[in-house]
């Protein structure tokens, strides 16, 4: 059975920085929910906050209605954790790794073989090969196993995805979706933004304060005014360009491309505008482009001290 997490105004310092500023969050039992944001934002001191790693300078957390300061031994048996670097033991092999980590919980890797089978049939193989020696692939599934050796209520992954090819990476979202299906709570954070629509809901964080809490289709709704994608023969200056056009009012990079966002309450009258001052400065074969707004545009404009979401 899956178990809900309550958050409530965690702050977290490192002398003068400031991790955490009173962040709250109610996450649902059953729910996938994404942490996404940069390196700094704040994702990975929430999560040992919460796994009972390091303390909080103020603010309550409980999962399942368990304190994590309190009942840290009870939430623990019921939470299973991957951190955001591989921390198994090098030279122990695949089967050693497992089998330790089971033991740790009074369990076996036969008891529980069902839960992780998916997982362990691809890492099978190697069951001898020592976890030093496995590519970010194969350590990557190795950890998330020995993560749920002991059938957790509670799934924490802090950046499970970073530095491993984009196969992997899919297979992986897909492992969790199964998982989720298997009665588990999920807790994900991830620097990669087009993850976010893969989580039920997501908190969208940086430097410690969370700017926005809701599903991925309703955030990317909320954007306002309208953003055009622009592409030419001189991308390399583009940026600067169009930053001197009045009504552009958010020029980033975005990809291949140069994403514009505007208030103009005439479409072609903007795009016009657009075409006419890159002329000016000499730009050629102009692509100008109506967009849908993703998760990583609503993210830099929620940063935008001019626009809101």
């Amino acid at each position: 059975m899956s178990v809900p997490v309550n958050i409530q105004n965690i702050s977290k310092s490192y002398e003068k920085v400031e991790a955490l500023k009173a962040v709250s969050l109610n996450i649902k039992a059953g729910e996938l929910f994404g942490f996404i944001g940069p390196d700094g934002a704040g994702k990975t001191s929430l999560f040992r906050i919460l796994t009972g790693l390091i303390l909080p300078d103020s603010g309550t957390a409980s999962v399942a209605e368990m304190d994590v300061l309190k009942d840290f031994k009870k939430v623990r048996n019921i939470t299973g954790y991957m951190p955001g670097r591989f921390s198994l033991y090098y030279d122990l092999t695949v089967a050693e790794n497992l089998n330790f980590y089971a033991s740790i919980f009074k369990t076996s890797l036969k008891e529980n073989y069902d839960l992780i089978k998916d997982i362990y049939v691809q890492i099978e193989p190697f069951s001898n090969r020592k976890a030093g020696d496995l590519s970010g692939g194969m350590k990557q599934k190795l950890a998330l196993s020995c993560a749920l050796i002991h059938r957790p209520k509670l799934l924490i992954l802090d950046e499970p995805t970073t530095g491993v090819d984009a196969v992997s990476r899919k297979e992986f979202w897909e492992l969790l979706d199964k998982m989720q299906q298997g009665g588990i709570t999920i807790l994900v954070s991830t620097p990669y933004m087009d993850e976010a629509s893969l989580c039920n809901r997501v908190a969208l964080m940086q430097s410690g304060n969370v700017l926005s809490v809701d599903t991925p289709s309703n955030i990317t709704a909320r954007y306002k005014g309208q953003l055009f994608a622009v592409k030419t023969n001189k991308m390399h200056n583009l940026v600067t360009a169009l930053e001197q056009v009045p009504a552009a009012t958010q020029v980033y990079r975005f990809g291949d491309e140069v994403h514009v966002t505007s208030f103009h309450e005439n479409d072609t009258v903007f795009v016009g505008l657009l075409s006419d001052a890159l002329k000016e400065k000499g730009h050629l074969d102009i692509q100008i482009n109506k967009k849908q707004a993703v998760i990583e545009d609503c993210f830099l404009a929620l940063m935008d001290k001019n626009q809101a979401i």
